[in-house]
């Protein structure tokens, strides 16, 4: 048989492959599947997009060359031909074989447009306007995120950070900063389409399309992106249909020069119900941490929060917030708001005694674990000396000793590393803090006043709010 009907042959098929599927499944991925052809024992059918290729290769093909094989005969080969999307050209269509036959034809053709250009409408970016650059307060425990996500928006997917995967504790900022790549993008490349989304939403809206059965619309729109914010990623963990869509639109972005944009509360190698070949592509660009917020970052977060209400706090009311508040930045600014209402509705300066009683309130009243950069103010505190002596070069005395105490007391009161205490402490080595921790030790047991110096210390440190 060299040609006959193709329809006929397909609807058989069709037949055969509905008793097979979900009813659901059947109209989302067999009922859009127009006959071409069957010529020289080839049956050619066309598919939507890409993506739709994809998807049927990877989920069903075993099931079509079984319904080929019973409908058409042993050796029947499969041809899909695929309609692109060619931007303002107009589109068209390529044909690509199924792999479902060793024997199938391998090269690639253009044919004649058979589709009207696809006509995009506008979007809604979704981006919180509020979360700029401009009020991202930068410090050391965010200086490479934001210098990465600086970089992305002035040249988005030109950059080897493509997908930047940024992850940290709740609170930190992540959210902030995603935002902030957004409006920039939006401020220099206003024809560009900036999408930003919750991971949440994301499954949701997936989860309608295929109760809809409109699940190529769902993924034709996320294929139109040009940069695509997914914040929350890790509430994919566990979700295989969502997980296998998205897998689809981030190659088919990231083949097309899209700019990807990720948050998570963890890193790649720490989120668990994820798919591996997603995680290798969350690696794929740049990875970056954003840290809780060092002492002096919650300082300058807090003054700039104050400043931006109209309100100047004391030092010594923004010194105790910043240290006994280091969870989150939401934290500190949540902390500003009380302070400024209850300093509103009591009439009542704003001071130490009415930062300490909202603080209590917002704190845990349970014991919280000592931090690095309190340690470094007990000790810079105690020595009469500024917190940034600590982090220069110098090998003054003074401050050789001053360090080598902070770093004793962080090896004793933290459980941090010692190559992150090093690290926080002068961005010395590992190496360095165990010489430090046994100089310190040495001299507590021969030098009575030194010992005391140090009780002084551990007991500031320990004194609770």
């Amino acid at each position: 048989m060299i040609e006959t009907d193709h329809v006929g042959l397909w609807n058989q098929c069709l037949c055969v492959i509905k008793d097979n599927v979900p009813d659901t499944t059947y109209n989302t991925w067999f009922a859009p599947i127009v006959p071409l052809k069957y010529k020289d024992n080839t049956l050619t059918l066309q598919v939507p997009s890409q993506f739709f290729y994809e998807f049927i290769e990877e989920k069903f093909v075993d099931l079509l060359r079984a319904t080929l094989h019973r409908v058409i005969g042993e050796g029947t080969k499969l041809m899909y031909t695929v309609v692109v999307d060619k931007g303002s050209g107009g589109s068209g269509t390529t044909t690509l074989p199924s792999n479902n036959h060793s024997t199938a034809v391998t090269s690639k053709s253009s044919t004649t447009a058979v589709d009207q250009p696809r006509v995009l409408q506008e979007l809604d970016p979704q981006l919180r306007p509020e979360y700029t650059f401009e009020n991202f307060i930068e410090g050391y425990s965010n200086k490479l995120p934001r210098s990465v996500a600086t970089a992305v928006a002035e040249h988005p997917a030109k950059t080897a950070f493509n997908p930047l995967f940024i992850y940290g504790a709740s609170g930190v900022g992540k959210t902030h900063l995603a935002n902030a790549i957004g409006i920039k993008i939006k401020e220099k490349y206003a024809e560009k389409r900036v999408l930003y989304v919750s991971a949440h939403l994301f499954q949701v809206q997936y989860t309608d399309s295929v109760r809809n059965n409109n699940t190529n619309d769902f993924i034709n729109f996320y294929q139109s992106i040009d940069v695509l914010i997914i914040d929350d990623i890790q509430e994919f963990a566990g979700v295989t249909k969502t997980q296998n869509t998205f897998f689809h639109i981030f190659n088919h972005l990231h083949q097309n020069g899209k700019q990807l944009i990720l948050t998570s509360d963890r890193s790649p190698v720490l989120l668990q119900g994820m798919e591996e070949r997603l995680l290798t592509r969350f690696k794929w660009g740049m990875v970056a941490e954003l840290e809780k917020p060092s002492l002096e970052l919650r300082k300058d977060i807090l003054r700039n929060k104050a400043s931006k209400d109209g309100l100047q706090f004391p030092d010594d009311v923004i010194d105790f917030i910043a240290e006994n508040v280091n969870e989150s930045v939401r934290d500190l600014e949540g902390v500003v708001n009380s302070i400024m209402a209850y300093s509103a509705v009591y009439n009542k300066d704003v001071d130490l005694e009415l930062a300490q009683r909202i603080v209590r309130k917002v704190v845990r009243s349970e014991n919280k674990a000592i931090t690095i950069d309190q340690i470094i103010t007990a000790v810079c505190n105690h020595y009469m000396m500024e917190p940034t002596a600590i982090h220069t070069k110098s090998r003054k005395r003074e401050i050789v000793q001053v360090r080598q105490v902070a770093m004793y007391l962080a090896k004793k009161h933290t459980d941090s590393s010692s190559s992150k205490i090093g690290q926080q402490i002068g961005g010395k080595d590992h190496a360095t803090v165990l010489h430090a921790c046994k100089i310190v030790k040495d001299q507590c047991e021969v030098d009575k006043a030194f010992r005391a110096d140090i009780g002084s210390i551990e007991t500031m440190l320990k004194r609770r709010i």
